[in-house]
């Protein structure tokens, strides 16, 4: 199944799509052991929470999908057809994969309120429109469901955000913002209502696990 957002050419993903592309070969060698240790800590409070119906948006290589537990029911989707070939590989003898689906995040098709839990590891500072991205999860997340996130979020001040905001230029260039902040995601009140950690190595990401 193939799904796009249609915006009258607003929405251009290509600059995302063609440097994940690239990256797919050499994405588990460049990125697997980098993020293991968030990737696990947002597998873990999927694994914690109630429900069975889960949606991996931006499943990627598939690098979360064999520390699921059997229960859960998972559905990945990525825009990247060299990378849903890798997670494919790595499905395969999990019978707890639903499918694997190349599907804009954005604008997926799915039914409203057809999960219980949306799992968005990595993904918010890659695509072109991060609201489009949470509003397309809570349409389908079940109300009282919950989206568990990870992500680097931008430091506000101090050295470590003059060197983010420094080299965006750059990340741009490997498909993913580094100055994109959690504000830019979250108002006040979800802030106020999700979950937080901050994850190891060194904090550079965040957990979050926000109510629906």
């Amino acid at each position: 199944m193939e799904q796009f957002a249609h915006t009258g050419g607003v929405y251009r993903p290509e600059q995302m799509l063609a440097a994940y592309t690239r990256l797919a070969a050499a994405y588990d060698y460049l990125f697997g052991p980098m993020l293991q240790r968030a990737r696990l800590a947002a597998v873990s409070a999927v694994n914690a929470l109630s429900g069975t119906e889960v949606l991996e948006a931006g499943v990627g290589t598939g690098l979360a999908l064999p520390h699921y537990r059997a229960e859960k029911r998972i559905t990945g989707i990525d825009l990247s057809s060299g990378m849903l070939r890798k997670a494919q590989v790595r499905a395969a003898g999990l019978s707890n994969i639903r499918a694997l689906l190349k599907m804009d995040a954005q604008a997926t098709g799915f039914a409203d309120h057809q999960f219980d839990i949306a799992a968005v590891m990595f993904v918010a500072s890659v695509v072109p429109d991060a609201m489009a991205l949470m509003a397309e999860m809570r349409r389908i997340v079940k109300p009282g469901g919950r989206i568990v996130m990870v992500n680097h979020f931008a430091a506000e001040r101090g050295i470590f955000g003059w060197f983010e905001r420094a080299v965006t230029p750059v990340c741009m260039k490997l498909g993913w913002r580094a100055d994109f902040r959690i504000d830019d995601l979250l108002g006040p009140a979800e802030l106020r209502s999700a979950g937080m950690a901050i994850l190891p190595p060194f904090g550079l990401f965040r957990l979050v696990v926000l109510p629906n």
